[in-house]
């Protein structure tokens, strides 16, 4: 038995709490237990109760005379840890608390939590709740609705994660409306024990789970939820995750030193863990429903097995017999990340062969409104064949000739008969409503809005790429660890929180990073000779721990050609710097070796509890803050993520070679961000960090570190 078979498939239930009186939690879920059809032994405990719905009620766990799988706890506190004392002594192997009062509350609900926790830990038992809605197991061989929900879901191949038990009776109703099926429903509350890294691995290889939703607020463990995510979704039998995040907002940033830590907030966060894991974000719960139907659809390959369909590439034929909804299918089918497909010179000739004269025998194919079933057949038989088309949208609306049916039937045949996904729209609910139950019963996913239907196809297209994606071999550093522990553990040591530019350089040397020559002068006269050492043009930049952003203060000049020129703005960025913030500390002024030219990129880190490192990379300069043009991903990387980020910004047509731009080192770029989630990954005391600007030269030619901050602090144990 696996270890959470006794949650979701247990041969005999307690329902500890079961009540007499109908309305109260544990009344109503003991009776949908009963009237589920509940496949096993089910026991209900209630010290004052003989009876509940019929069936003999026990005083307690221990009076139960027979073997027990599954508890179901729906009483306080404090009787919660009685009871689930008693059902280990039992010998249970799950337990499911139901009732609120706990982490929650905080205070004595916490401690008791926490106690109940260790107390299944010790004893091998998994733990759901508590605060939660409870579980659901549809299957024929199961039928367990052991939750406050009176709507038992048909069964199906799709398994839903829920933190939020409120948000589970909302979307069971969903479901019910529009007649979706589970293999798995779950509610987690407060996570004690089992959260969604211990569900997803149980669905991982689980037969009956072809697909994944998750309604997530707060993820604990976010590095092995990515690991256990991209085996799931990308692994040798893989399964698309669906994933709708909770509160997604622009807040939560922090109020930081580094642009990084003002840029990234919590969202950050969670975008970078799904794009990391090629989860797939949805909006809304309707999406959510969508997305899931047109992920759920399979047909039998050659070799007799069933594989999902998805689409080798965006290119989208449409077929519909009317203009108006076939203009909505092509403007959201460009907005999903799709493209219309241009038909060979054969498929427009086999259309014109088999359509009116009136007809649109280009992308989208209009069929006209009389349109009969024998024309959807011709006009999708020879879009689905071309070689440059990879799956289509057909649209249907209701005329006095439409047969739905029948046009049903034919998009069933050519479907079953082709690789390539179709996905329809029958708008409408009455006239369609026969076609449209033909499609569900043989899995063609079907939508009442052509909008659905092109998101929805924009989803799959979007899970295909992650797929079919190269995984690129990965790079082999020897970076100098020991020398930069020691930079790193000297600082922490000596109490700096701030690590400056003089200091950062050399950090940054130690993993492969192309720094210039950086000198600190106390004096203009010092200043003078460092840059004659150095050689002109150089770069002056005010040093103090109470200044970060230097160029706020007046605190940097840059192409500083002579020694005049030098001396003069020593003074100047002095007196800047004193004017903006009287109570600096002054350590002196940094005099560095002008870099040759490059685009201004930003590099950057900021440390998350429960998370690690969150990286950055974007668009450099004073443009980051304007522009936002940024990617994050969670470290440690690898050189896949680090393509991603590069090629996710906005500004990567111009490091691309726009117009007559030279192509940027985008190599380079590469390895450095790599190389900078090695850095960080090594020296956890490293709170925040920015590289701004990072000069990328053109292609060949690398890349140089013209300014770095780096903010330092020990992580709590």
């Amino acid at each position: 038995m696996k270890d959470l078979d006794a949650i979701f498939s247990p041969r005999s239930v307690a329902v500890v709490g079961a009540s007499t009186t109908p309305g109260k939690v544990g009344h109503d879920i003991f009776v949908n237990i009963l009237k589920g059809g509940y496949r096993g032994v089910l026991y209900p405990v209630n010290p004052n109760a003989e009876s509940i719905a019929c069936v003999r009620a026990y005083p307690s766990i221990a009076d139960i005379p027979y073997p027990l799988d599954l508890a179901m706890l729906i009483v306080p506190p404090k009787i919660a840890l009685q009871s689930v004392q008693q059902a280990i002594d039992k010998g249970v192997k799950g337990v499911v608390i139901v009732s609120a009062g706990f982490k929650e509350v905080g205070g004595e609900g916490l401690a008791i939590e926490n106690q109940i926790t260790q107390l299944c830990r010790d004893n091998d038992v998994r733990l759901v709740g508590p605060n939660c809605l409870g579980v659901i197991n549809p299957l024929a061989d199961v039928r367990l609705n052991a939750s406050f929900s009176a709507r038992m879901p048909k069964p199906g191949n799709v398994s839903f994660i829920s933190q939020s038990g409120a948000l589970c009776t909302a979307v069971l109703d969903f479901a019910g409306e529009r007649d979706f099926g589970f293999s798995k429903f779950i509610s987690i509350g407060n996570k004690a024990d089992v959260d969604e890294v211990d569900l997803l691995r149980y669905f991982q290889d689980d037969p009956d789970t072809e697909v994944i939703m998750i309604y997530v607020e707060e993820l604990q463990r976010g590095q092995a939820f990515i690991e256990i995510a991209k085996q799931i979704t990308g692994g040798n039998r893989p399964k698309p995750i669906l994933v709708i995040k909770s509160g997604r907002t622009s807040a939560g940033a922090q109020a930081a030193a580094s642009h990084t830590g003002s840029l990234a907030g919590s969202e950050a966060v969670y975008d970078a863990i799904f794009a990391q894991s090629g989860i797939i974000r949805v909006e809304r719960i309707d999406e959510l429903f969508d997305y899931a139907i047109a992920f759920a659809y399979k047909n039998e390959n050659a070799l007799g097995k069933m594989r999902r369909k998805v689409p080798h590439g965006n290119r989208v034929a449409i077929v519909t017999n009317a203009g108006g909804p076939g203009i909505v299918a092509t403007d959201m089918t460009v907005v999903s990340g799709l493209e219309l497909a241009t038909f060979s010179e054969e498929t427009v000739e086999v259309l014109q062969s088999h359509l009116p004269a009136t007809a649109n025998v280009h992308n989208p194919v209009d069929i006209i409104g009389d349109a009969a079933q024998d024309r959807y057949e011709r006009a999708l038989n020879a879009v689905i064949r071309d070689e440059g088309v990879d799956g289509a949208l057909v649209i249907l609306t209701p005329q006095s000739m439409t047969n739905a049916i029948g046009t049903a039937k034919v998009i069933v045949s050519i479907a079953q008969r082709s690789h390539k996904p179709i996905l329809c729209c029958f708008m409408g609910i009455v006239d369609v409503s026969a076609g449209v139950k033909y499609l569900q019963e043989n899995g063609v996913p079907v939508y009442p809005f052509p909008e659905q239907a092109a998101r929805s196809f924009g989803a799959i297209y979007r899970y295909a790429k992650w797929l079919n994606r190269q995984e690129l071999a990965p790079y082999h550093f020897k970076h100098d660890k020991a020398g930069a522990r020691k930079i790193v553990e000297a600082c922490v040591n000596d109490g700096q929180c701030y690590m400056g530019e003089l200091t950062g350089v050399h950090l940054l040397k130690c993993y492969g990073f192309d720094v210039l020559p950086t000198e600190l002068a106390l004096t203009g006269d010092e200043a003078v000779a460092k840059a004659e050492e150095m050689g002109y043009p150089v770069a002056m930049k005010i040093v103090s721990a109470q200044i970060i952003h230097k160029s706020d203060a007046g605190g940097v000049r840059i192409n500083v050609a002579d020694a005049e020129a030098v001396k003069a703005a020593f003074e100047e960025i002095v007196a800047n710097a004193k004017a903006f913030k009287a109570d600096a500390i002054i350590d002196g002024v940094l005099v560095q070796k002008m870099a040759p030219k490059g685009q201004e990129v930003i590099l950057g880190a900021t440390r998350y509890p429960k998370f690690g490192h969150l990286l950055m990379f974007g668009s450099g300069g004073v443009s980051v803050e304007v522009f936002k043009d940024v990617t994050f991903r969670l470290a440690p990387i690898n050189r896949n993520s680090a393509r991603q980020m590069v090629r996710g910004i906005k500004a990567f047509t111009m490091l691309s070679g726009f117009r007559n731009m030279p192509k940027a080192d985008l190599t380079i770029l590469e390895k450095l961000i790599v190389s900078l989630s090695d850095l960080v990954t090594d020296n956890p005391e490293i709170k925040e960090l920015d590289i701004n600007p990072l000069l990328v030269h053109p292609e060949g030619q690398g890349a140089t570190v013209a300014d770095c901050r780096f903010i330092l602090e020990p992580e709590e144990n």
